[in-house]
């Protein structure tokens, strides 16, 4: 009997993630970005994610975006199941989670006759030859004429030496039998044990190593489901590429989008030996090499549509967005494959001080003669940036901003009082980007002493303190449990007052709050 699991990890489950990459307001600037049309996100869009997992991102999502109507499939029931739990607890009634294989899905009786966009997170790398062909053709039958495809997945050349590492785990785990939990301590353990004797494969190749180490103390779902799996394959680019080519799909660009700019990731030798070749495909592998790239955020369309530059002004002019970091905490440095940047502060502060006050379109910020001054690239490259490093977001229209505020309110009412019993869901919905935001279980209790009329942190802290007390539980400072009342108190109060100060005003600039 062959089982439903199809060699995918189904005892253990998913992790309770939000990934931005999904959200239908950054789908569409990242389509901006590459001067390409893509979905008016003001419109009653339909949206599809398959491979939900927990389906946490599309409930998140229904519940910012409450004009949109989203659909989602898992193979695990039990994944499923917990999906429609929260919808219901949080009153999210437009979305709608199925079990249902990728293969039967395009003929599910419920499904719209077609997408704005599709989305898989996690989940191309991870399944059968069969499986990647029955998305594909989903893909090909679902997707609308203009429509974008997300898709992530482990990259070549990044993986090619870790490929051996990740053999070795599933070996060892599969010599066994039972949970897979203890399988997979056993094997860190037996991997571990062979690191120590000096085996040859982590001499010759000192970064897998370090890639132990970091693995070897990340989160056991999460080990469970991007490890342990029967399908395990990283793709180059072209592969991707290719496959999708039978559903029509171009490339975009990356979802990435720290990674679209030149001047902190490629050394000016590596931009013109990239200049010389012509074919995009060819192009990205050969970046991917000197990115060694390991995982992939891609976006491709279904029927490219290149924007006029003028249009492309106008959607610019008219996209708002909103600091999701206190205006204060924005370092003027940004990360990419070179290493740490400066960015100019002749750039960025008129910028950081134009959106300090809360969300506003680019007209806006324009009508600052400062901003005015940085002309139009140095403006449009400074909020890829920007967005990029997660220090702003872009926004939905002002309209009906009214109506998404009490949906993502229900919602987030409904994951802070989750969190009075644990910190398994770390996000909250934006009404204003109609995204996520991660909020901390200690950060949504003290949130929800304060929807309750509680003020002042001295208050939260006593919400708080009679939750973690009634419940036998114990606050951990640095990896310690405290032990007194006394102290637990403290270091509550030193939280709850750094949340007031630096995290509520940020919420309350995306609606949260």
């Amino acid at each position: 009997m062959t089982s439903w699991t199809e060699g995918y990890v189904a005892d253990i489950g998913y992790t309770h993630g939000f990934y931005r990459e999904l959200t239908p307001a950054f789908l569409s600037l990242a389509a901006l970005v590459r001067g390409q049309s893509g979905p008016a996100v003001d419109q009653p869009l339909q949206i599809c994610e398959l491979g939900c997992g927990q389906g946490f991102s599309m409930n998140l999502l229904a519940a910012a975006n409450p004009h949109l109507r989203f659909h989602a499939t898992d193979f695990n029931p039990s994944q499923i199941a917990g999906a429609r739990a929260l919808a219901g607890e949080a009153g999210v009634g437009n979305v709608s989670f199925y079990d249902t294989a990728f293969a039967a899905f395009a003929d599910e009786p419920g499904l719209p006759e077609a997408f704005d966009i599709i989305a898989l997170h996690g989940i191309y790398s991870w399944i059968s030859p069969k499986n990647r062909q029955a998305i594909v053709d989903f893909i090909r039958r679902k997707l609308k004429v203009g429509g974008l495809v997300y898709l992530s997945y482990n990259a070549l050349p990044g993986w090619a030496s870790g490929m051996p590492l990740r053999r070795l785990f599933v070996e060892r785990a599969g010599s066994t039998s039972g949970a897979i939990g203890p399988r997979i301590e056993e094997a860190l353990a037996f991997t571990s044990r062979l690191k120590d004797l000096n085996a040859g494969f982590f001499r010759t190749n000192p970064g897998t190593g370090a890639r132990f180490d970091r693995i070897k103390v990340q989160n056991r779902n999460y080990l469970a489901h991007e490890y342990f799996n029967r399908d395990w394959t990283p793709f180059y680019f072209a592969d991707v590429a290719d496959e999708l080519g039978a559903a029509k799909l171009s490339y975009v660009g990356s979802a990435a989008l720290l990674e679209t700019i030149d001047a902190i990731n490629l050394t000016p030798d590596q931009q013109a030996l990239l200049a010389e070749i012509g074919d995009a495909a060819q192009r990205e592998t050969v970046k991917d090499f000197i990115f060694n790239q390991q995982f992939r955020r891609d976006v491709f369309v279904k029927g490219p549509l290149p924007l006029q530059p003028r249009s492309a002004q106008e959607r610019w002019l008219d996209q708002r967005f909103v600091l999701s970091a206190r205006r204060d905490d924005v370092p003027l440095t940004v990360r990419g494959f070179l290493g740490e940047g400066k960015l100019q502060s002749e750039v960025y502060d008129p910028l950081l001080d134009g959106l300090s006050n809360g969300p506003k379109t680019v007209r806006d910020l324009v009508a600052d003669p400062a901003v005015g001054r940085l002309g139009w690239a140095r403006l449009t490259q400074a909020l890829t940036v920007l967005v990029g490093s997660a220090h702003a977001q872009p926004c939905l229209p002002v309209k009906d901003e009214g109506k998404r505020v009490k949906s993502a309110k229900i919602f987030n009412q409904a994951v802070a009082s989750r969190a009075r019993n644990d910190g398994e869901l770390q996000y909250l919905a934006s009404p204003v980007t109609g995204g996520g935001v991660s909020v901390n279980r200690f950060q949504q209790i003290f949130l929800g002493a304060l929807w309750s009329g509680k003020k002042t942190p001295a208050e939260w802290v006593d919400a708080t303190w009679a939750i973690l007390s009634g419940q036998g539980q114990r606050l951990l400072k640095e990896g310690k449990p405290l032990e007194t009342e006394a102290d637990t108190r403290a270091e509550l109060t030193s939280q709850a007052e750094a949340f007031a100060e630096k995290q509520l005003p940020v919420l309350k600039t995306l609606g949260i709050a």
